[in-house]
């Protein structure tokens, strides 16, 4: 048994329970993966399968496609076929919009609780390392590739990442495989290309087992990332605020600065929220750890916002600007409110449909305005009641203001007039307010 076929018979032997999927682009190292995995009955006994996934980029792609279901036949493995559409223009740049579609293929073949192998190896992995540190990437980006990770609805198995592409083409030629040249491996302009075909033989002309060193590195890498990683989830808990949302500001900025990033990464992922890059991270930690204490910084990225108030940092999806000018009339049935804001009832107390006698006017006004909230007591400010309850100037525009010729009754269900009460109480019913969730 040589190297490959050793290597993913110890790999098969350890990995979790799981039917197999091989990524399967017909290039050399997949081509190996895949001729190697038909050969073991471990493989065979999980129900091997392989997926091809067409860009349709390149005028070969059909013949590349059909060079891969003659290979997977030969081998008696079922090949799927998946044909993308890959954005041209936009996002991270067409390398980057190419692997979002192509992973999203491939899992979308997985199934539930799948396994899918890719055929990354030790001097992929070396590439990797040096690409992070071009983009300065801090321990879990040079940590580079895993051998397993979640991927999707099941797990990406990276078996080979211990053996060079030498070893990988000692196995072709042994066996005498054909696989697919993709001539845009030889584009020089794309990053890995040339760290492939520049920086590494430079390097290992003065260190010959450079690729080994960079690889074993990220092994050291990956196991900080990993210790690190398990710090912040046990730290989280102390310093989230007081709803899921927030952070103690204070707290946070405490933290060793090896925990603050990967402390953030995880309560963004808890919202279901993208995580900042590099960039916006350290323009976060400038803001909130330099800007006055009367300031509302914001940092922003696609998807997401973070806002400072009173000690904690809230974290959002972008919010909509309610827009000026906006009235509508609310005769007590559901009125959907614009930006996103949800929609507001009158309800009885069975939660049953109420009418208003008289229609109501639902209006926002960043002028502010004023409540009688307890009978022959003063006239109180929204202003005020906002400060007491500490509601984040960011959501006061964003609540659903309601007056009856020209007087305020009521803001949301959240503070309602004596005046609007006794409208309410006389049809025997109440407000309700159900924001969207991105409301706030």
């Amino acid at each position: 048994m040589n190297d490959v076929a050793a290597t993913l018979a110890a790999g098969l032997a350890r990995l979790p329970p799981g039917p197999l999927l091989v990524a399967f682009s017909g290039g050399l190292d997949s081509s190996v993966l895949l001729h190697a995995l038909a050969g073991l009955p471990g493989a065979r006994a999980r129900g091997i399968r392989a997926v091809h996934v067409d860009h349709g980029l390149h005028p070969d792609s059909a013949a590349w496609a059909a060079h891969c279901r003659r290979m997977a036949d030969a081998l008696d493995i079922p090949l799927t076929i998946g044909r993308v559409q890959v954005a041209r223009h936009g996002g991270e740049g067409l390398e980057a919009n190419a692997r979002r579609a192509r992973h999203a293929a491939i899992r979308a073949a997985l199934g539930e609780g799948g396994i899918v192998a890719f055929a990354h190896h030790r001097d992929d992995q070396a590439e990797t390392v040096l690409l992070k540190l071009m983009r300065s990437a801090g321990p879990e980006g040079l940590g580079a590739m895993r051998g397993l990770r979640r991927f999707g609805p099941g797990l990406a198995w990276r078996p080979l990442l211990d053996l060079s592409r030498s070893a990988l083409e000692a196995h072709a030629r042994s066996h005498h495989l054909d696989w697919i040249e993709d001539p845009g491996n030889a584009d020089p302009d794309i990053e890995r290309n040339f760290l492939r075909s520049e920086l590494l033989p430079l390097l290992e002309r003065r260190w010959p087992d450079a690729t080994q060193r960079l690889a074993q590195s990220a092994v050291w890498m990956r196991a900080a990332a990993d210790y690190i990683d398990t710090q912040a989830e046990a730290a989280l808990p102390g310093i989230l605020g007081p709803d899921p949302g927030t952070l103690d500001l204070r707290r946070w900025l405490a933290l060793p600065l090896a925990l603050r990033d990967p402390l953030l990464r995880r309560w963004l992922r808890h919202l279901g929220l993208p995580c900042p890059n590099r960039h916006q991270f350290a323009e976060l930690e400038r803001q909130l750890g330099t800007a006055a204490n009367d300031r509302l910084p914001c940092v922003r990225w696609p998807g997401a916002e973070l806002r400072r108030y009173r000690g904690l940092l809230h974290a959002m999806p972008p919010l909509q600007a309610t827009p000026v000018g906006w009235s509508a009339s609310f005769d007590g049935t559901a009125l959907a409110l614009p930006a996103g804001l949800g929609t507001l009832h009158a309800i009885t107390a069975h939660g049953a449909p109420a009418r208003l006698a008289e229609p109501w006017r639902v209006h926002f006004d960043r002028n502010g305005g004023a409540l009688r909230l307890v009978a022959d007591g003063p006239t109180r400010p929204l202003r005020k009641l906002f400060q007491e309850a500490g509601v984040p100037p960011w959501q006061r525009d964003r609540l659903p203001l309601l007056s009856r010729g020209g007087r305020l009754l009521a803001v949301g269900d959240r503070w309602i007039s004596v005046e609007g009460r006794q409208r309410l109480g006389a049809i025997g019913a109440r407000l309700q307010w159900l924001p969207a969730a991105s409301a706030h």
